[in-house]
């Protein structure tokens, strides 16, 4: 089973780690799942041996995207993520940022999107305060959940 309950997945990650495996995290939305979304995973699970996605819950999408957001229900959405061969473990977490889950799973990765800076992520002084780094993943110019909605919010009903 690829999604993991949140109690499950420090143990899953020891685990991991005690084989000598590298642990990659990355966190997001993922509500409406695009070219971007599978080239970044894919990206992301190439710096390790196991790639754990964090998804935020719905009430966090809310929190974060606004009310009409998401579009996609948490468990749908994990089970897209799930069903990619660059996802080992899907993880649902309630808060707006990754920063307790980061500090449970204890990655040797933490991978974000180009669109972002270490700076300004607060995951990034977890992961190197416990040894590891985190890596920016070039983002996809022009793909994006929110490019996808607002195109079908400018969709007219006509033929194309």
């Amino acid at each position: 089973m690829k999604i993991i309950t949140r109690a499950d997945i420090a143990a899953i990650a020891r685990n991991i780690k005690a084989a000598g495996k590298t642990i990659v995290f990355t966190n997001g939305c993922f509500d409406i799942l695009h070219a971007g979304h599978v080239r970044y995973l894919a990206a992301a699970r190439a710096l390790g041996d196991c790639l754990i996605v964090g998804l935020n819950s719905d009430q966090s999408v809310r929190n974060l995207k606004g009310p009409a957001r998401p579009v996609n229900c948490q468990e749908d959405r994990a089970e897209v993520l799930a069903a990619l061969a660059a996802v080992d473990y899907v993880v649902i977490f309630q808060e707006t940022t990754a920063e307790n889950i980061v500090t449970e799973i204890k990655p040797d990765i933490y991978a974000k999107g180009g669109d972002y800076t270490i700076e300004k992520l607060p995951e990034s002084k977890i992961v190197a305060a416990q040894g590891g780094r985190t890596v920016l993943v070039p983002e996809v110019p022009g793909r994006s959940s929110s490019n996808i909605i607002s195109r079908m919010n400018d969709y007219n009903g006509t033929e194309k």
